[in-house]
């Protein structure tokens, strides 16, 4: 594993206006170049919105090219989601775009009861891990944050080897009313994962009225954070050591006495 430098990028995304979302969200992301890893909100091209109808585009669409133009121009990996529609379904994606043009995918698996998200979208039965200058990193969406025995670290065979992953990201746009629990899971999820953490909301308010507290952090393996955004547009770049992860994963191997499962994702 060697040092990674990871960039949040922390937007107000307009409202159901892809061209002008490629534009800012150009420009932001062209502040990070020189970044390893570049991270986006949820949605970042529509905001969080149940008309996917306005808000879905193809895998073959402007937003899909525009992003594996930009990681390229950049030389970085790009992440955030998409709304991405698949014949009759809708699906909340998130796009891992390297920069060499390549990609690796995650479909939202836990959709948002409460604003009927699971009624509008399909969701992803399979668990993302990528690799990244020698990181395993497992990309996640918004409310995916709340459902730990998904988000399970399962180690095996020793502190070093037995973990699946070393870093868990989170895009999300994850309104203000609920900032504490966006805040304290984050922390909990590293801490019983012994993981780093990054989480990266949004800020501004969207076409449904509702406030984001933006929120961004990097959180380390016991929970401090190296990291935390306020409530408006932010690029911050932090660099990740991977020493302290690895230190706390041999003097504190809580992993060894976890408790076994098997996970029916159907």
């Amino acid at each position: 594993m060697q040092a990674l430098r990871v960039s949040l990028v922390q937007g107000a995304t307009r409202w159901h206006d892809a061209p002008a979302n490629r534009d800012y969200y150009g420009a932001l992301v062209r502040q990070a170049k020189g970044s390893d890893l570049i991270v986006l909100p949820e949605t970042f091209l529509s905001g969080f919105s149940n008309d996917t109808r306005a808000s879905a585009e193809s895998m073959d669409g402007d937003g899909v090219a525009w992003l594996r133009t930009l990681a390229i121009e950049v030389g970085a990996v790009i992440c955030g989601s998409l709304a991405i529609r698949e014949n009759d379904t809708v699906y909340n994606r998130l796009l891992w775009m390297r920069p060499d043009g390549s990609f690796a995918q995650y479909d939202k698996r836990h959709l948002f009861r409460m604003a009927g998200e699971h009624t509008r979208y399909g969701g992803g039965n399979e668990r993302l891990i990528v690799e990244l200058k020698g990181w395993r990193i497992l990309p996640q969406v918004c409310y995916d944050l709340r459902f730990p025995v998904w988000l399970r670290n399962r180690g095996l065979a020793s502190a070093s080897a037995g973990m699946e992953y070393d870093l868990a990201l989170f895009v999300a746009n994850w309104p203000a009313p609920r900032r504490q629990p966006w805040r304290t899971l984050l922390r909990a999820r590293a801490i019983e994962n012994l993981s780093y953490v990054i989480g990266v909301n949004r800020v501004g308010v969207d076409g449904n009225d509702l406030p984001y507290a933006g929120d961004s952090a990097v959180i380390d393996p016991v929970g401090e954070p190296l990291v935390e955004l306020g409530a408006q547009e932010q690029v911050v770049t932090v660099t990740l050591d991977p020493a302290p992860l690895l230190a706390h994963r041999e003097r504190f191997p809580a992993w060894m006495d976890a408790d076994a499962f098997s996970l029916d994702p159907g």
